[in-house]
């Protein structure tokens, strides 16, 4: 063999080398991205969107729990303002049978968390640190729920008290859930 064919095999060896290593670099680093979305995935409670979207729509466009009727009275709303944005059509589909199927903005809030629910129900079921931390969150975002319901009049309707049961129902689900995967998976750790 010549020597330049033993210095073009050898520099055809190193740059193969570091063509891996750039590649070997590269993964890493996307692996990082990649548990860092998924950390934060996991210890964020989706059902924040749901709360979210509604604080956004109660608090931007509720309207006002005192207004002045025509004779200058202060007139108070005895029931939310928000209501008729709510009950306000966000969706209708004509039926088979004949009628129109309307599918209200808060039901279209209420499915989205629905979904949210499923969700958060199916990420109880791991045993980590960011579940507990998510558990903690979803707790939280419970209580803040509970306080909105009881002092803010644009948050006293049914579509909130229900996203409010679903925030707590994904804490005592998680909660269950996790206590019950944790005791499976020790008794499987210690052959019991």
């Amino acid at each position: 063999m010549s020597k330049n064919t033993k210095i073009a095999l050898a520099g055809a060896a190193i740059a193969k080398r570091e063509r891996k290593e750039r590649e070997n670099h590269a993964s890493d680093e996307s692996n990082k991205k990649g548990n860092l979305m998924r950390a934060i995935f996991g210890i964020f409670p989706l059902l924040v969107i749901p709360v979210a979207l509604y604080n956004l729509l109660a608090l931007g466009f509720g309207g006002a729990v005192e207004t002045i009727d025509a004779s200058g009275q202060i007139v108070r709303a005895t029931s939310a303002p928000i209501l008729g944005l709510l009950n306000g059509e966000f969706m209708g589909l004509p039926m088979i049978s004949g009628v129109d199927w309307v599918l209200t903005k808060g039901d279209a809030i209420l499915l989205l968390a629905i979904v949210f629910l499923f969700l958060e129900i199916l990420k109880s079921t791991s045993t980590g640190t960011s579940t507990i931390v998510n558990h903690a969150i979803s707790m939280i975002l419970f209580i803040v729920c509970l306080i909105q319901f009881l002092l803010l009049p644009n948050f006293a309707t049914s579509t909130f008290f229900i996203l409010m049961s679903m925030t707590l129902l994904d804490v005592l689900a998680g909660v269950v859930v996790t206590i019950v995967s944790a005791r499976r998976d020790f008794g499987v750790a210690g052959d019991i």
